[in-house]
């Protein structure tokens, strides 16, 4: 029988900020759950991008890969955040490992079609391998997780969001939350503790969640799709709080 995981995904400026992540190692730390996380990086990844004259280009509010790109989304999110990542959570007594979706075949992936632009190495969830994951969380061993893929002739660049729910699926967790810069969704300026998936389409429908917080309730949601019980979006300080929206 499988242990009950909650998958985290963590991204926006906790990624890059030490005392943010000192906290949320701590916060694991402090819990008696088994987390999985899965990390973003694409601040630090349009970063180096701009340092080495190669010019961010998305379609669809995806990253367009093209092999420059590929060669630094890898030094980026598997080298230097997943390692930052990793080194906090040890800091902070937390048996952690690094992995990308690559690492014994955990994610497959294949290449986003778009009908007019070649999106290169920008790749979309085609399997997941679970049973690397659920051997790690038995050795008490906290997997995290950067969303480069394995594919056929080559590794891909995936966004975390659709990873995060792909592993969450094939785990069967309990649940995912989202950690990120804000802190969930905001009525009248008000957070709201709990929506569900009636409530959160009225309110889009309404224009109350509005902007870039539609397309992160819209995840929340097709999680909740894939068999997950419960997602939540947090900011870290309302995660630490055990605030945040939760929908289920």
């Amino acid at each position: 029988m499988r242990e009950p995981v909650t998958v985290i995904k963590i991204s926006g400026h906790c990624l890059d900020d030490e005392a943010s992540l000192r906290e949320f190692a701590r916060s694991v730390a402090s819990r008696d759950e088994r987390f999985v996380i899965v990390h973003g990086g694409g601040a630090e990844i349009t970063r180096f991008q701009q340092l080495l004259g190669i010019e961010p280009r998305y379609v669809d509010g995806l990253r367009v890969t093209d092999a420059e790109s590929l060669a630094l989304v890898e030094m980026v999110l598997c080298g230097l955040v997943n390692k930052r990542l990793v080194r906090h959570l040890l800091a902070a007594g937390v048996d952690a490992q690094g992995l990308s979706g690559v690492d014994r075949g955990l994610v497959r992936a294949r290449q986003i079609r778009h009908d007019s632009v070649d999106m290169g190495f920008t790749g979309e969830v085609e399997s997941v391998r679970a049973e690397v994951i659920v051997d790690l969380v038995k050795l008490g061993v906290t997997p995290v997780i950067a969303p480069v893929s394995l594919g056929v002739d080559s590794n891909f660049n995936l966004n975390a969001d659709p990873v995060t729910g792909a592993l969450a699926a094939a785990l069967a967790a309990e649940r995912v939350v989202f950690i990120s810069n804000v802190d969930g969704v905001l009525a009248e300026g008000e957070r709201v503790e709990r929506l569900t998936r009636k409530d959160a389409e009225l309110m889009i429908a309404n224009g109350v969640i509005s902007g870039g917080m539609i397309p992160k309730v819209r995840t929340a949601l097709d999680i909740l799709s894939l068999g997950v019980r419960q997602t939540v979006i947090s900011s870290l300080e309302g995660w630490t709080g055990d605030g945040g929206t939760t929908f289920d």
